[in-house]
């Protein structure tokens, strides 16, 4: 049956090229498109950590909920109390505390509504490898005074990094503080949003600005992104009932919605490429079963059962399927690996004025996917024609051969 199945299928070289073609372009085409979806959620995800969030952070009980509306009800002091749940777990590769502030942001002649983050500046430089320096340099531990802004701050203020700026906020206790800063760096991460507000100073100096020794949060970067659940895990099961710990992927809730777009997106276009596949292999099978209907009556005339015939049809094709798709891997991955060494310039995404060269990612999940679819949808289109040739009466089909 395997021997007889394999030699029909290069009976009519054309046709059998034909399927074979639409079924490898499917499996091209489901590989090249997942790839380019993953890249997007790879290099959106190393943006986030490594711009804004970390891998992991550890706050007071209600923060990342209600934080930004009374900060200070949720400063821990001492900051030490941040680092108890850590003890005894491994693989991290630093640690920074951060306190977060807003307020106006003043040039001597106009005022800016801003939001700021304390930082201990050479840890976050380490951290911040997806933060770019437009003008001027990263903050560094001895800049007492020091100020880095965004790229919406600075345009809004007219300021250049060496120029000095006010930044006026109100205390825990209800006071105003203000204190003068010196810009000595411009910056730009992958939200547009984020830029056009934010600023960043020494830890220390935040400290000083709100009169307090607290910090919000301890950000955790991990040596490789891919161990952030399993650590989050392990650190939710040590963390006491006051502190709550929240995954990079559970505070970006941009990164959330572009990732369900891109899947919906990607869910469509599978679901067109096996219609495509499946409409094309139908066609090639019924054209082979109106050809052959003589062989057909032949094979049950000499006694083979209506279920053989069933069978062989069925096999020819889901041979047809598997050499095309293993071809179709094949191809997707050289073709993943070409556009990859070149990249595709991309436009900034939403909300940013960033843009990017994009690669294909060769992910095992979607190689499987991109098989088993044009394997699946060659062996379901052959099931009617199938049936249909194993139902032919023998008397019609013997007729065929006159």
């Amino acid at each position: 049956m395997w021997a007889l199945a394999f030699r029909n299928l290069f009976r009519n070289h054309v046709r059998t090229l034909l399927t074979l073609s639409a079924i490898v372009l499917g499996v091209v085409g489901l590989i090249l498109s997942g790839g380019f979806i993953e890249d997007i959620f790879l290099q959106l995800r190393e943006a986030t950590i490594h711009s804004q969030l970390g891998h992991l952070q550890i706050s007071m009980q209600g923060f990342s909920a209600a934080g930004q509306r009374d900060p200070y009800h949720y400063l821990v002091d001492p900051p030490a109390k941040l680092l108890e749940p850590l003890n005894g777990l491994s693989k991290v590769k630093q640690t920074l505390f951060r306190i977060n502030f807003s307020g106006l942001a003043n040039n001597g002649h106009a005022d800016l509504p801003i939001i700021g983050d304390g930082v201990e500046p050479d840890k976050e430089a380490s951290l911040g490898s997806a933060l770019i320096i437009k003008e001027g340099r990263q903050l560094k531990d001895t800049d007492r005074n020091g100020i880095l802004i965004g790229k919406g701050v600075a345009h809004a203020l007219k300021l250049k990094p060496g120029n000095s700026m006010t930044v006026l906020t109100h205390t825990p206790d209800g006071a105003m503080n203000s204190l003068d800063y010196v810009v000595v760096g411009i910056f730009q991460s992958f939200s547009k949003d984020y830029d056009d507000r934010a600023v960043r100073i020494p830890l220390t100096s935040a400290q000083e600005l709100l009169t307090t020794t607290g910090v919000h949060t301890l950000v955790i970067e991990l040596r490789h992104s891919e161990e952030t659940d399993h650590y989050a895990l392990a650190l939710k099961a040590k963390i006491p009932a006051d502190l709550e710990t929240k995954t990079w992927f559970e505070l970006a809730e941009f990164y959330q919605k572009t990732q369900d777009l891109y899947q919906r997106q990607f869910g469509v276009l599978q679901l067109i490429i096996l219609i495509m596949v499946v409409l094309s292999v139908a066609n090639s099978v019924n054209m082979a079963i109106q050809e052959r209907i003589g062989e057909f009556g032949t094979l049950l005339a000499l006694g083979n059962t209506r279920k053989s015939v069933f069978r062989l049809v069925l096999l020819e094709n889901a041979i047809l399927g598997l050499l095309a798709s293993a071809l179709g891997v094949l191809l997707g991955i050289a073709a993943a690996w070409g556009i990859s060494k070149v990249g595709i310039p991309m436009p900034p995404p939403p909300s940013s004025d960033v843009g990017y060269t994009a690669r294909i990612v060769i992910v095992p999940n979607v190689l499987a996917l991109a098989f088993t679819v044009g394997w699946g949808a060659t062996v379901l289109a052959s099931l009617v024609p199938a049936r249909r040739a194993a139902g032919l009466p023998i008397v019609e089909a013997l007729r065929a051969n006159i």
